[in-house]
């Protein structure tokens, strides 16, 4: 019978050093980005626009650690607001094309590297491994 405690231990150090790994290299694709701010464009391009609440809400970060995070990002040209057209009250955040360049060449460089760390990996064993990461971000 396998060690589950052991297994769990290798999960944990694996997904430390692989989260470590995700940060150094936000930070060579940009020296003032770091992993968060990615994310959050990746996210604001993926709704085509949010509010920095919807930010909070999906990160389950404190609202004014995402107004900084934006405020960085607008300084940096990379994020813009607009009126929100069905409240007047509230603004929207949406990618300026200098994001949406950003964003292109960091998927591009990330894609490169996902391609080269799997090139050794049959097909099976590729979607196995998808399998397991959706499995995992689901059950959180």
């Amino acid at each position: 019978m396998p060690d589950r405690d052991a297994a769990l231990e290798t999960i944990q150090r694996e997904l430390t050093a692989f989260a470590r790994r995700a940060r150094h290299k936000a930070a060579k694709l940009h020296p003032e980005l770091s992993l968060v701010t990615y994310s959050m464009l990746d996210l604001v391009k993926e709704r085509g626009s949010c509010r920095g609440a919807d930010l909070a809400a999906h990160f389950m970060l404190d609202k004014s650690t995402v107004s900084r995070q934006v405020g960085a990002l607008e300084r940096l040209g990379l994020l813009a607001r607009q009126a929100d057209p069905d409240d007047q009250r509230g603004q929207l955040l949406h990618l300026t094309a200098a994001g949406e360049q950003l964003l292109a060449e960091a998927y591009e460089q990330r894609r490169r590297a996902f391609t080269d760390r799997f090139t050794s990996w049959d097909d099976e064993d590729l979607e196995r491994f998808a399998g397991y990461l959706v499995r995992y971000g689901e059950s959180e």
